[in-house]
């Protein structure tokens, strides 16, 4: 099977997402982080420096759950439109894991319209 070129607005949704989880990762260990997410210091690497634009979503989904990030900041983040540099403006706010479930943004907003 022959991949096809990335667009650059793939390489940039792959840097954004690179440094939401460099970000994210702070002072952990890429190789712990790594571990815990089931993925290869490697992979993790090639995520964190933008080399691997389109990573898989259960990779994606995997290191998010490690760090504490819900898929909704993930999304938010990688989806925005590009402006200046690819890893530029505030980091996006690191949850403690509960984001990604019942306790979630959405799960709030279906809270108030009930």
């Amino acid at each position: 099977m022959v991949r096809l070129p990335l667009s650059p607005e793939d390489v940039a949704r792959g840097r954004r997402l690179g440094a939401l989880l460099r970000r994210a990762r702070g002072d952990r260990s890429m190789l712990m982080t790594a571990l815990e997410a089931g993925v290869s210091p490697e992979t993790l690497r090639k995520i964190e420096s933008g080399r691997v634009a389109t990573p898989s979503f259960s990779t994606v989904a995997a290191v998010a759950g490690v760090l504490g990030l819900s898929l909704d900041v993930v999304w938010a983040e990688v989806a925005r439109p590009a402006v200046g540099d690819a890893g530029a403006g505030d980091p996006p706010a690191v949850t403690d894991g509960a984001g990604a479930g019942a306790d979630g943004p959405r799960a709030q907003g279906r809270s108030a319209a009930s």
